[in-house]
């Protein structure tokens, strides 16, 4: 009891300090970081879509960069997270790039910490509008010669030292006056290129750009915001790109921090996720009806139901509760930038809990536990042992990245991890489905249970059919359809998964319904009522004889033999 009560509140804790990530608002810090390409975001853009990057902190071990650029690309991606352009693909430093093959927008931000300057490259078609602080280079002044002095009359000694005092007074003065004026702006920086406010520029003149680089006490930081027009609708991914590091070379650590916010006219949520919200709160309000029906179902059949009936029933209302969280949340997210910890902590254990039910649930109807039995076999009892420690990991696995930066390392190893378990887990499901076949297939051989057994089969090779099928639509053809789809109807990849899981729920719970007529329960319960079928339905003698059927709840409802 102590270990569950531990176990229960280690989880609440780690969904606690998950949340110390923000969402659409994101803010990045690396430390030590030797990668050489560092995927920031991707995000789809609507026109009038604001972006704004803010490089707080860039510490750099101290080589010569000349040959090896340092800096920013954004990128127009054909989908989500494939880049329009192939430079990623090979050695060559995507910073190096001299011009596109094709139109589609490109930016360059190249940092220069040499020259404290960031030269921005405009690539491809694009009317986007650039505001940033430029670089102001400052011209040096050539003194004009002095004009020769007019010889000056012999003066007594006294008055040549009274003037000398004189002059020695008013440079004092004057140096007194030029730091009172300039003791605000010291602060023992190294500052170059200082130029005033923010200008716009229109990034269809192809022309480079130079924005100012500034640099404190050895950290590089530098900003910019972008405006996306009508023709630069879609979805862009922003790099930060170390090209030190690229290639089988010594890797040398360096230190990131960023800031990076994104928004649409209507909010912070990506073009792709802006129906969410919407989509999430209706298909709540369908699942909840189709619970409601099925416990209506339940409770005018009683005398055929067993226990799995309502674990069925408790899966259906977990998922509606989980969907109406869900929707909450990212309704948040799109009016403040960020989940409300409350609400994202309700969704993460609805989830959870949602995930675990449904692989149990298909895993214990497909070995037919609380229907003809109720011990399960060891090998039944092994895929339990597998399926819901994996599902545990798997929901933690989507936690992680649901609350982790894009840009972190951590980020793609869950992801890989999470993949790796859901594929686990349903192959997992299908061998109970395959044992029972092939355990009728056996017993449809036996003398007197051959046309029960081959109804039993008929159900169970249609139920292996749907979980391929939820499994085909849910994981193959949802993913599919995000990648083919324009970014801003990529929403209905979740539309399909959610339409796949409640066509999926309803077929099951039709085929297992509690009735008396569902070849399902009408699997005999030993061997004596086996002989008893046989005699009732050979002899003939004994027409309109019924036999009694126990139920879990101690009724005895007849049922006919013929």
């Amino acid at each position: 009891m102590a270990h569950r009560r531990a176990c229960c509140s280690g989880g609440i804790l780690l969904l606690l300090l998950l949340l110390g990530s923000e969402a659409r608002i994101h803010k990045l810090t690396l430390n030590n970081e030797t990668r050489s390409s560092v995927d920031l975001n991707n995000f789809g853009f609507y026109a009038n879509g604001t972006l704004d990057v803010k490089l707080v902190s860039l510490r750099l071990p101290e080589i010569n960069y000349t040959m090896y650029p340092l800096g920013f690309t954004l990128s127009r991606s054909r989908v989500n997270g494939v880049l329009s352009y192939t430079a990623e693909e090979t050695d060559t430093c995507p910073l190096t790039v001299p011009q596109t093959t094709n139109s589609e927008p490109l930016l360059l931000f190249l940092i220069d910490i040499n020259k404290l300057s960031v030269t921005v490259k405009v690539m491809g078609t694009q009317d986007n509008v650039l505001i940033a602080k430029p670089k102001v280079v400052r011209e040096k002044r050539e003194a004009a010669p002095a004009a020769p002095a007019a010889p000056a009359a012999p003066a007594a000694p006294e008055l040549l030292r009274l003037l000398r005092f004189l002059r020695l007074l008013r440079l004092l003065r004057l140096l007194r006056s030029c730091v009172l004026v300039l003791r605000p702006f010291d602060q023992e920086v190294q500052r170059e290129g200082e130029g005033g406010g923010e200008q716009s520029f229109q990034l269809d003149q192809m022309h480079p750009m130079t924005l100012a680089l500034d640099k404190v006490n050895g950290s590089y930081s530098f900003s910019f915001h972008i405006v996306f027009s009508l023709l630069a609708e879609g979805p862009y991914t922003l790099k930060f790109h170390y090209c030190r590091n690229k290639g089988p070379v010594k890797k040398l650590p360096y230190y990131f921090s960023v800031e990076v916010t994104e928004k649409n006219p209507g909010g912070y949520l990506s073009a792709a996720e802006i129906p969410l919200s919407r989509l999430y709160i209706g298909m709540a309000g369908v699942f909840f009806t189709a619970a409601m029906v099925w416990v209506y179902t339940l409770m005018k059949h009683r005398y055929s139901v067993f226990k799995i009936h309502w674990l069925m029933a408790a899966l259906a209302f977990t998922k509606a509760v989980s969907l109406v969280f869900h929707s909450i949340n990212f309704h948040f997210i799109n009016t403040e930038g960020h989940p409300i910890e409350g609400w994202a902590v309700m969704y993460y254990i609805t989830h959870l809990l949602k995930g675990a039910l449904l692989f149990i649930t298909l895993a214990l109807i497909g070995t037919g536990w609380a229907f003809v039995k109720y011990i399960l076999s060891d090998k039944e009892k092994k895929i339990f042992m597998i399926v819901i420690p994996l599902q545990v990991l798997a929901n933690v696995a989507y936690i992680i990245i649901e609350s982790t930066e894009e840009g972190s390392i951590e980020y793609y190893l869950w992801k890989e991890i999470l993949f790796l378990v859901d594929l686990i887990c349903c192959g997992a499901i299908l061998f109970p489905v395959v044992w029972s076949i092939r355990h009728l297939q056996e017993a449809s051989s036996t003398d007197g249970k051959a046309a029960m057994n081959l109804e039993k089969l008929k159900l169970f090779r249609h139920y292996y059919v749907m979980i391929v099928c939820y499994i085909y639509f849910t994981r193959i053809i949802a993913i599919l359809l995000k990648v083919t789809m324009p970014f801003q109807w990529q929403w209905c990849y979740e539309f399909l998964v959610e339409v796949s899981t409640l066509i999926f729920f309803v077929l099951t719970g039709y085929k297992f319904r509690p009735a008396s007529n569902n070849p399902y329960l009408q699997l005999p319960l030993d061997e004596e009522d086996v002989e008893m079928d046989e005699v009732v339905t050979e002899s003939g003698a004994l027409e309109g004889i019924s036999k009694v059927k126990k139920t879990c709840n101690g009724q005895r409802p007849k049922e006919s033999t013929l």
